[in-house]
C-alpha cells in the first residue's frame, strides 16, 4: 500500500469526507487528486472503503481507520516534540585540548542561561569531521582550517596561532636561524637539534613540513607524537626542540622557551558547520567568538 495514499484516507476518514479535508488538511492538495488516489487504493486492496453521500466507513474502512489512526493522530505531537528536542540538544565535535580546555567553561556559560540544554561532545582529529557533520552526526565542529574545504561544508575563522618551537631554557636559543646550519650536501639548511613533531598525516605536521620545505630546510621529526601536549613533556627533557602552537592565555611549561616562527604560515582554527546553523548552534558560535575575543585581549 502507498503510504501517502493512506494518509489521505485517514484525513478523509477524519474528516468526514474529501471536501472536508481538502479544507483542512495540513498541506495544499486538489480534490481531483484526492479522489483519484482514494479510488486507486480501493482498486489495491479490492475493497470499497467509504460510500460517498452520505459518508460513511464500510466495515473495511472502518478497520483501516482504526489502523492508521494511532500513527497519523500522533504525529503533530511527536513532530514537536522532536523539534523541540532537537533545539534544545547542541553536539559539538572538536579535540581533546579545546574539550578539555575551552569548552568547559563557555558550555557552563550557556547552561546558565537555559538549564535543560543537552551537550554532545565528541573527541576527533580533523580527518573525521567531514564525515560526521555530511552525516549530521554533530551540528557544529571547532577545528583547523587548512585548504580548501569539502563542497557543502562551511567555516567561520575563529583565531589564527602562531606556529613556535619549544626549547629548553638553557639552549642558547633566540630565533630559528640559531638552530639551523648550512647543509653540506645541498643549498639548503639543516638543524643542529633533534625535532620532535606530529605525524605528517596531521594537518599541523604537514604544515610545518610544508613551511620547512619552501625554506629548504631538511628537518623531519626524529621523534614523532600524537598530540601536542606530549610535545613539551619531551622537549624540557632534551629530546629536541618541539613544534608547537602559541596560544593565548596558555602558560608555558616551567623549563622551557617558546621560539616564534616567524614568517611561517598560523595555524587558523574555525567552527565548521554543514548547512543552516539552528539557533542554539549560533549562540554557542557567538559565545565562541567572544571567548576568543577575550583571550587574545589578556594575552
Amino acid at each position: 500500500m502507498n503510504i501517502h495514499h493512506l494518509e489521505l484516507f485517514y484525513y478523509v476518514a477524519k474528516f468526514e469526507g474529501i471536501t472536508s479535508a481538502v479544507r483542512k488538511m495540513p498541506y495544499g492538495i486538489q480534490q481531483p487528486a484526492v479522489s483519484g488516489q482514494i479510488l486507486q487504493l480501493e482498486r489495491e486492496l479490492s475493497v470499497k472503503l467509504f460510500n460517498r453521500r452520505p459518508f460513511v466507513l464500510t466495515p473495511a474502512g472502518e478497520e483501516l481507520y482504526d489502523f492508521l489512526y494511532p500513527f497519523f493522530s500522533r504525529l503533530d505531537d511527536v513532530e514537536a516534540k522532536l523539534k523541540g528536542e532537537e533545539s534544545r540538544h547542541l553536539r559539538i565535535a572538536a579535540s581533546a585540548s579545546v574539550l578539555r580546555n575551552h569548552m568547559p567553561d563557555l558550555l557552563v556559560e550557556m547552561r546558565v542561561e537555559e538549564p535543560d540544554l543537552r551537550f554532545t561532545l565528541r573527541e576527533v582529529e580533523p580527518a573525521d569531521i567531514h564525515g560526521l557533520l555530511m552525516n549530521q552526526k554533530v551540528d557544529i565542529a571547532i577545528s583547523i582550517i587548512y585548504g580548501r574545504l569539502t563542497e557543502g561544508l562551511q567555516a567561520v575563522e575563529l583565531i589564527k596561532l602562531p606556529l613556535v618551537l619549544l626549547v629548553p631554557v638553557e639552549w642558547k636559543v633566540r630565533k630559528l636561524s640559531d638552530i639551523l646550519i648550512d647543509d653540506p650536501y645541498s643549498r639548503g639548511k639543516i638543524a643542529k637539534y633533534p625535532l620532535i613533531g606530529l605525524p605528517p598525516q596531521q594537518i599541523l605536521g604537514k604544515m610545518f613540513l610544508d613551511a620547512l620545505d619552501e625554506r629548504d630546510i631538511n628537518w623531519t621529526p626524529s621523534m614523532e607524537v600524537d598530540s601536542l601536549d606530549l610535545i613539551g613533556e619531551y622537549a624540557v627533557r632534551g629530546f629536541g626542540a618541539g613544534l608547537g602552537v602559541g596560544i593565548p592565555g596558555k602558560e608555558l611549561q616551567a623549563g622551557l622557551r617558546e621560539i616564534r616562527l616567524q614568517g611561517f604560515p598560523p595555524l587558523v582554527v574555525g567552527a565548521i558547520h554543514h548547512g543552516p546553523l539552528k539557533p542554539i548552534a549560533k549562540e554557542f558560535l557567538n559565545k565562541a567568538k567572544k571567548r576568543v575575543r577575550s583571550l587574545t585581549k589578556r594575552s
